[in-house]
C-alpha cells in the first residue's frame, strides 16, 4: 500500500520546511573531481519526489532483542537541470538503525520517522549543486543529524538512523551523476579516490543466508543441504544477559552438533565457516569470552569466521586479545567510526551500501583497505534492486581471508511474503547473475558490462512517479 502520510510525523513535531534555514546554505563544488582519470561534471537537483510501500514479512524477524513483521520499501525521484530523472530506493530498518527510536515508537510511527527524515533531505538538496554524491551527503548529513534528534526527541539519535534514510536519494543521485556524465558502468562511475579499495573482479560470491532467532536447526541443515556454506546466524537473543549466554551456548551447540561436520569447497579448511551477530547485546567483555570458551569445548572455534558487533556502540574496549575475528558494524557509521574500531582491534568491516549509503559504503571501504582489514557485505533484509547495489560493492572487494569466494548476505528471499513479485520489480532478475546457484552467485563478463542492472529503470518505480 502506497501512502505519502509518513510526513505527517513532521507536523506532529512542529517542525516545518524553513526551521534549518536551507535556502541560505552555501556550498562549494569541486570541478576537479575525477573518475577513471578524467574529470566530472557536478549536478544539480531541480525537482524531487517520494514515495513508499509496505511489505509483510513471513514472519516475526528478530534480532537485537526486538522483532519486526513488516518493512517500508520507499523510493525518491530527483531531476536534474537537464530534465534527466532518476529513482534510487530504500529499505528501512529502524530497529537496526536506532534501536531506542525501534523501542519508543509503534513499528510504523518508526518508520514514519525515517521516511520524514529522508522527505528533509529532499527538501535541502533541491536546488543545490553538488560535485558528486560523496559530496552531497557529506554536506547535510550533520545537519540532517541535528534535524533527526529533534524529530525523534532523542539527543543521542544514532547516526545510522540518519545514512539509512538517505540511501534511496544517495543511489538517485548516483545514477543522475552517472547519466550527467555519460557513465554507464559501476566501475567508471567509482571516483578515483576509492577505486583502489573496490577493484578486484569476484567470479564467485557466497550467498549469505540469515538465520535468525526463531529459524528452526533443520532450516539451517537444508539450506547447507541447498548448497549454502556460509551462514549468518543471529547471537544475543532476548533476555537477561545470562538468560542470552544461556540461550546462545545452547544455540551453538545445537547447531554445530548438525553441520559442524559438512564441507566446503570453498574454505582451505574444507569446512563450514560461522558467522555470528551480536547486534551489540553483550554488555560485557567477559561474557562474549564465555561464548567463545564454549566453542573451544565444543570443537567449534575454529570454524568461527566472523563475530559481528558483539558490544554496545558505546562500549570502546581493545578487542585484539579475543583470538577471533570481530567485525564492526552499525558502531562503523562512518569512515571516522571505522578507523576508530579497527584501532580497537577489530579486524573486519561489514560494509552496508544499502544501509549507510553507497557514498558513505565507499569512504568506509577506503580506509579498511588503507590499514589492511578486510571487508563484506551484510545485507539490511533489503529489496532484490538494492541486492545488486550491494552486490556491486561485494563483487569487488578484496577476497576475504580464508574464503575463495567473495561475500554478500542476502536474506529478503527468507523474510518477505512476497519476494517473488518483489523480484519482478528488479528488470534483470532472470539474469543468470541475479540468481544463487548452489549457495553462490557466478558473475561472468556480462555482469560486470551491465554493473547488475543497477542502471535499468524499474517500471514498478517509474510508475509511482509517472515517469
Amino acid at each position: 500500500m502506497k501512502s505519502v502520510g509518513a510526513v505527517a510525523a513532521l507536523g506532529a513535531t512542529g517542525m516545518n520546511r524553513d526551521v534549518l534555514g536551507v535556502a541560505d546554505m552555501k556550498q562549494t563544488v569541486n570541478p576537479t573531481l575525477t573518475s577513471g582519470g578524467k574529470a566530472t561534471n557536478p549536478f544539480r537537483v531541480m525537482a524531487t519526489d517520494s514515495n513508499f510501500e509496505r511489505e509483510p514479512l513471513i514472519r516475526p524477524f528478530g534480532f537485537k532483542g526486538g522483532y519486526l513483521r513488516e518493512i517500508w520499501q520507499s523510493a525518491f525521484m530527483l531531476e536534474g537541470d537537464s530534465g534527466i530523472r532518476k529513482i534510487g530506493v530504500c529499505t528501512h530498518s529502524v530497529l537496526w538503525s536506532d534501536a531506542e527510536v525501534f523501542a519508543a515508537h509503534s513499528p510504523a510511527a518508526g518508520d514514519a520517522i525515517l521516511f520524514a527524515i529522508s522527505d528533509r533531505a529532499l527538501q535541502m538538496i533541491k536546488g543545490q549543486r553538488y560535485a558528486s554524491p560523496v559530496q552531497m551527503v557529506e554536506t547535510i548529513k550533520d545537519e540532517l543529524w541535528e534535524f533527526g534528534k529533534k524529530i525523534t526527541a532523542n539527543p543521542n539519535l544514532r547516526k545510522t538512523f540518519i545514512l539509512n534514510a538517505l540511501v534511496g536519494i544517495d543511489n538517485a543521485a548516483w545514477l543522475l551523476y552517472a547519466a550527467e556524465n555519460g557513465i554507464t558502468k559501476f566501475d567508471d562511475m567509482i571516483p578515483d579516490d576509492y577505486r583502489t579499495a573496490l577493484s578486484y573482479r569476484h567470479e564467485t560470491v557466497a550467498s549469505i543466508p540469515l538465520m535468525a532467532y526463531a529459524i528452526p536447526v533443520n532450516e539451517i541443515v537444508q539450506a547447507v543441504d541447498d548448497g549454502y556454506f556460509f551462514m549468518k546466524i543471529k547471537i544475543g537473543q532476548p533476555g537477561t544477559q545470562e538468560e542470552m549466554l544461556q540461550k546462545d551456548m545452547a544455540r551453538l551447540s545445537e547447531i554445530h552438533k548438525a553441520i559442524g561436520h559438512r564441507t566446503t569447497t570453498y574454505t582451505k579448511s574444507g569446512k563450514l565457516p560461522y558467522y555470528f551477530d551480536a547486534n551489540g547485546r553483550y554488555e560485557k567483555k567477559d561474557a562474549l569470552l564465555r561464548l567463545i570458551d564454549h566453542a573451544k569445548k565444543i570443537g567449534a572455534y575454529d570454524q568461527i569466521a566472523i563475530i559481528e558487533e558483539p558490544f554496545p556502540e558505546e562500549l570502546e574496549i581493545d578487542v585484539s586479545d579475543l583470538g577471533v575475528r570481530l567485525a564492526c558494524d552499525e558502531s562503523a557509521h562512518t569512515d571516522v567510526d571505522a578507523l576508530k574500531r579497527i584501532q580497537m582491534g577489530y579486524k573486519a568491516v561489514a560494509l552496508k551500501a544499502a544501509a549507510k549509503t553507497l557514498s558513505m559504503t565507499m569512504k568506509i571501504a577506503k580506509v579498511a583497505h588503507e590499514h589492511q582489514v578486510p571487508c563484506f557485505v551484510a545485507d539490511l533484509t533489503v529489496n532484490p534492486i538494492l541486492v545488486e547495489w550491494n552486490k556491486n560493492v561485494a563483487s569487488r572487494l578484496s577476497p576475504f581471508p580464508g574464503l575463495g569466494a567473495g561475500l554478500l548476505e542476502t536474506n529478503g528471499h527468507q523474510n518477505y511474503t512476497n519476494w517473488d513479485k518483489m523480484s519482478t520489480y528488479n528488470p534483470t532478475s532472470n539474469d543468470t547473475w541475479a540468481k544463487t546457484t548452489r549457495g553462490v552467485f557466478k558473475l561472468d563478463s556480462d555482469y560486470y558490462k551491465r554493473s547488475g542492472g543497477i542502471f535499468d529503470p524499474s517500471p514498478h518505480y517509474e510508475a509511482w512517479f509517472g515517469t
